[in-house]
C-alpha cells in the first residue's frame, strides 16, 4: 500500500505512535500490536477514493488517523489536520516536523471554527461522531463538487437511515455506503457483502445535492446549507502553528 519512499516514513510514524503516542494518551497500549492492520493500513485504504492533488481536511484527526497516513502515502495531497485538543495538536506538529512533511497543516480548532475560512475537495473523519452531527460539522467545509468521506463500522447503514430527514433542508445528496480498497470504490447495497480485509474499508460518502447552488467556498459561520459566502481563506504548509481553542 505504501511506496518504497513512503514506507520508511510511515514506519517512523508507527514508532512514534507506539512510544510518544502511548505516553501522551493518544493511542492505548493495547492498540500497539495492531497499529498496522487496525490503524495505518485501515487509514491508507481510503487513498483510492481521493483524486490526484486533492485538498483534504481530516476532522477530529486525533493522533493523525486517517489524515496523516494519507499525507505520507499520497504526497500529491494537501492535508489539513483539524483537532481541538492541545496535547494532540502538539504531538501532531512534532510528528509533522520529525517526518519532514511539507503537505500537512495542523490546525487546533473545532470543525465549526474552520467554517468560512477554507473549503476542501474531501473532508475525512474516523470514529468522530454519529453521521448526522458529523455532516453538520463537515459539509460546510466541503467544496461544491467535493464530498465528505467518513469511515464507519457495521452500523453505517443504520446511521444513513437516521439522517434522511436532514437531507432536504441542508442541501445534502443521499449518503452512499461505499467500500474502498485496492480495487477502487465500490458502491454497496443491501445485497453486497462487505470485504473484511484490513486493506479495504467501509465509508459513507456524502455530496451536495445541487453543486450549482453552492458557492466556490461554502459555509459562512452559522450556516450549514449551500449558497453561502465565506470569509477569506487561509492555507498553511509544514506543521503550522496551532491556533488557540475555546
Amino acid at each position: 500500500m505504501f511506496s518504497s519512499a513512503a514506507l520508511p516514513v510511515v514506519e517512523r510514524y508507527a514508532a512514534l505512535l507506539a512510544t510518544e503516542g502511548v505516553v501522551r494518551g493518544l493511542i492505548g497500549p493495547r492498540e500497539v500490536p495492531r497499529l498496522w492492520d487496525r490503524h495505518l493500513v485501515n487509514s491508507m485504504a481510503l487513498a483510492p477514493a481521493l483524486a490526484d492533488g486533492a485538498r483534504v481536511c481530516d476532522v477530529g484527526t486525533g493522533a493523525g488517523l486517517p489524515g496523516l497516513v494519507l499525507a505520507i502515502g499520497r504526497p500529491d495531497l494537501t492535508v489539513t489536520l483539524v483537532e481541538p485538543l492541545l496535547r494532540r495538536t502538539t504531538f501532531l506538529s512534532e510528528v509533522v516536523e520529525d517526518l519532514g512533511l511539507e503537505n500537512v497543516t495542523v490546525l487546533r480548532a473545532r470543525a465549526e471554527e474552520v467554517r468560512g475560512s477554507s473549503t476542501f475537495d474531501v473532508v475525512t473523519s474516523r470514529a468522530v461522531a454519529p453521521l448526522g452531527r458529523l455532516l453538520e460539522w463537515c459539509m460546510p467545509l466541503t467544496s461544491a463538487h467535493g464530498h465528505v468521506l467518513a469511515l464507519k463500522g457495521s452500523r453505517a447503514a443504520e446511521e444513513i437511515r437516521t439522517v434522511r430527514p436532514l437531507l432536504g433542508r441542508n442541501g445534502w445528496a443521499p449518503p452512499e455506503l461505499v467500500q474502498v480498497g485496492p480495487d477502487g470504490v465500490l458502491l454497496l447495497d443491501g445485497t453486497t457483502t462487505p470485504n473484511e480485509d484490513p486493506s479495504t474499508v467501509r465509508a459513507v460518502r456524502v455530496r451536495w445535492a445541487d453543486p450549482a447552488r453552492v458557492s466556490s467556498s461554502v459555509g459562512r459561520a452559522g450556516s450549514s446549507g449551500p449558497g453561502t459566502t465565506p470569509g477569506p481563506g487561509r492555507r498553511g504548509r509544514g506543521s503550522g502553528r496551532p491556533r488557540p481553542g475555546r
